[in-house]
C-alpha cells in the first residue's frame, strides 16, 4: 500500500511539473497565465494520483504493464521542454538555447519535403505569416516529430527485446484494459486486432488530417499558433504526441491479441480467464 501510494503521488507530482514547465521556463508569463496553468496542473495531478493510487484503474490503460505508460509520459516531456527551450531561446537566448534551437531548425529543414507532416505543419499557418514565424512552426514540428519517431521505435526494440507486457510477470488484461469491455459481443482477438488497425491508422494519418482540418476550418486556428508561444508548443506538442501514442496503443493491442491467441492455442487460457502469463 505504501510504495502504490508513494508511487501515485511521485507521478503526480511529474505530471504537474511537465504542465508547468512552459509558463514557468519561458520568460514574460503574466500572473494571471501562471495561476490557470497552476490550476490545470493540480487537475492533471490529482487525476494521476487517483489513478494510480486505485486499486483497478479507470481511464488509464497498461498502469501495470510498465514501461508502456512511461515512455509515452517521456516522449511527451522530451517533447515539451525541447520546444520550450526553443521558444525561450528566441525571447533570451542562453548557450543551452541557441544550441537547441539550431538542431531543432537543422531537424525541421531536413524533415521539410513535399508532403511531409512538417511541410503540411507549416501549411497551416495564414500567407500572411513572417519567415520567421513559419521557422518557428518548421523547426516545432521537427523536433517534436523527431521525438516521436524515436520513442516509437525504441518501444518496439524494446517489446521486441524484453518481451513486453509479461516480463514482469502475468499480465491481466481486463486490468490494464479498463475501458475495453470483453462481454460487448464478438470474439475477444476479432476487436482487439480491430482497434488495433484503428489506432494504427488513425496514428499514420493524423500527421496529416490535422492541417487538413485546420485548412477546412478557415483558418480558425491559425491565430492561435501565432498567438503566444505556450499555444504554439502544447499544439506541436500534441500534434506530435497524438499520433504517436495511437501508434503505440495500436502496436500494444495487436501484440495482446497475439498472446491471447497463442495461448488459446496450446490450451493454456480458460474461456473465462483474463491472465497471460509470462
Amino acid at each position: 500500500m505504501f510504495s502504490r501510494l508513494a508511487g501515485a503521488l511521485l507521478r503526480a507530482f511529474l505530471v504537474m511539473a511537465l504542465v508547468a514547465m512552459p509558463s514557468v521556463l519561458l520568460p514574460g508569463v503574466g500572473s494571471d497565465g501562471k495561476q490557470m496553468v497552476a490550476l490545470v496542473a493540480l487537475f492533471a495531478g490529482a487525476l494521476t494520483f487517483v489513478e494510480y493510487n486505485a486499486t483497478y484503474p479507470g481511464l488509464i490503460e497498461f498502469r501495470d504493464a510498465a514501461p508502456y505508460n512511461r515512455m509515452r509520459f517521456a516522449m511527451l516531456f522530451a517533447t515539451v521542454l525541447m520546444l520550450t527551450l526553443i521558444a525561450s531561446g528566441m525571447a533570451e537566448p542562453t548557450t543551452l538555447t541557441i544550441l537547441t534551437q539550431a538542431v531543432g531548425m537543422l531537424i525541421g529543414q531536413a524533415m521539410d519535403f513535399p508532403y511531409s507532416p512538417v511541410r503540411l505543419a507549416t501549411l497551416m499557418l495564414p500567407a500572411s505569416a513572417s519567415a520567421e514565424q513559419v521557422a518557428a512552426v518548421r523547426t516545432a514540428a521537427g523536433m517534436g516529430y523527431l521525438i516521436a519517431l524515436v520513442s516509437l521505435a525504441f518501444f518496439v526494440v524494446l517489446m521486441r527485446l524484453k518481451g513486453w507486457p509479461t516480463q514482469t510477470g502475468a499480465f491481466n488484461v481486463w486490468v490494464n484494459l479498463p475501458t475495453f469491455d470483453p462481454s460487448a459481443g464478438g470474439d475477444v482477438i476479432s476487436r482487439l486486432e480491430r482497434d488495433a488497425r484503428i489506432n494504427l491508422a488513425l496514428g499514420f494519418l493524423l500527421p496529416f488530417l490535422i492541417p487538413a482540418a485546420v485548412k477546412l476550418g478557415g483558418g480558425a486556428f491559425e491565430p492561435l499558433l501565432m498567438g503566444s508561444s505556450q499555444t504554439l508548443i502544447w499544439t506541436m506538442a500534441a500534434w506530435a504526441f497524438l499520433p504517436a501514442s495511437l501508434f503505440m496503443r495500436g502496436i500494444a493491442m495487436g501484440r495482446i491479441a497475439g498472446m491471447i491467441r497463442a495461448k488459446r492455442r496450446s490450451g493454456g487460457l480458460a474461456s473465462g480467464q483474463g491472465y497471460l502469463p509470462a
